[in-house]
């Protein structure tokens, strides 16, 4: 099975820094593109930054120019550098990959999400 697992979210005064990683395991044969989203307290979750395997980037208006996402396919991981944090950045921060899984010839489509990694921004 596929797993996607988050980590790095934590505490950080405004202006501050958080780096999140993304690593998408189980006989990963392609990853089509990744997607951050988040989820702040009473909010709906909000996409906020993608990329696909060619290299095309995204970004929600509100942190373009603050957050950068790449990705290392022999890895297959994600990360998302986060700068110039501020309070309005928190909450937890969760990762969603699409790809194909398994041996070739025999592959299956998977579109999978983590389990979330809180970040609070405080003032």
């Amino acid at each position: 099975q596929v797993q996607v697992v988050e980590s790095g979210g934590g505490s950080v005064q405004a202006g501050g820094s958080l780096r999140l990683s993304c690593v998408v395991s189980g006989n990963i044969f392609n990853i089509y593109g990744v997607n951050w989203h988040r989820q702040a307290p009473g909010n709906h979750r909000e996409v906020v930054a993608d990329i696909t395997r060619s290299g095309i980037l995204t970004y929600a208006d509100a942190v373009r120019g603050r957050f950068t996402i790449a990705m290392d396919n022999a890895k297959n991981t994600v990360t998302l550098q986060m700068s110039s944090l501020v309070p309005e950045d928190t909450g937890v921060y969760y990762c969603h990959a699409k790809g194909n899984y398994g041996f070739s010839p025999r592959l299956a489509e998977f579109d999978s999400w983590g389990q979330g990694t809180l970040v609070t921004v405080s003032s």
